[in-house]
């Protein structure tokens, strides 16, 4: 357990995942003797993937400090790593903070920081291979904890992911009790979570829409690496 109060702040950017979001963030505002501060770079309204605006953000610039800072992925993950203004707050945060946290490709904007060089990272599956142009080692775990480093898989692993931020900060019984708060107990219709569970036909649709993608989410990440 960790001595309160902690400061989580949870950094959005246009085209997040928001389920990437909003399942920690339902964990997070949970959390006794946390205070919570969802912030972007310019402040005000975000919109995610799915055109859900998350109004209100506060700007990066205006936050002095986090104990644990939170950053979630989307598609958007790979432009947002090429934006210096963003990028720079992001990193100035990063480098105060107590905990270095994501979930699903958030873990390319945490290692487009540096700091994740020789750690173990979780990413979502399709996008895990570009972790080491960061010098971070892809980690196929749901949640995967390298010292100050928490980080969950695909999207919905931020459930996961955000209990055991939980117990981390407040104590394995509390995070159980949380569990149950939440009625989390998965119990999904198909075991098709991961490529090595899923149908073939399943996979390949899925392998078939994330290859158009991958071009350019790989030249985005390779222009960030390169500036480390």
């Amino acid at each position: 357990m960790v001595e309160s109060p902690i400061l989580i702040v949870e950094v959005l950017y246009p085209g997040l995942t928001q389920l990437d979001f909003t399942g920690p963030h339902t964990i997070f505002s949970r959390i006794p003797g946390v205070d919570v501060i969802v912030a972007s770079e310019p402040g005000g309204p975000i919109e995610s993937d799915d055109r859900l605006t998350f109004a209100g953000t506060k700007r990066m610039c205006d936050i002095a400090r986090c104990d644990l800072l939170f950053v979630p992925g989307g598609l958007a993950s790979t432009d947002v790593i090429n934006d210096l203004a963003f990028m720079a707050e992001f990193k100035r945060l990063a480098m105060g903070a107590r905990y270095l946290t994501s979930v699903c490709t958030g873990s390319l904007v945490l290692g487009a920081t540096g700091l994740l060089k020789g750690k173990r990272a979780a990413c979502h599956w399709a996008w895990r291979d570009m972790l080491p142009l960061f010098g971070a080692i892809p980690d196929a775990g749901r949640v995967v904890r390298d010292g100050n480093v928490i980080t969950g898989g695909g999207v919905t692993a931020g459930i996961d992911f955000a209990l055991v931020v939980a117990a981390e900060l407040s104590g394995e019984t509390f995070a159980q009790s949380l569990q149950l708060n939440i009625e989390y107990a998965p119990a999904p219709p198909f075991d098709s979570g991961r490529p090595e569970t899923a149908p073939p036909d399943a996979l390949a649709m899925s392998r078939a829409r994330y290859s158009k993608l991958l071009p350019g989410r790989l030249e985005g990440a390779k222009a960030a690496a390169a500036r480390m």
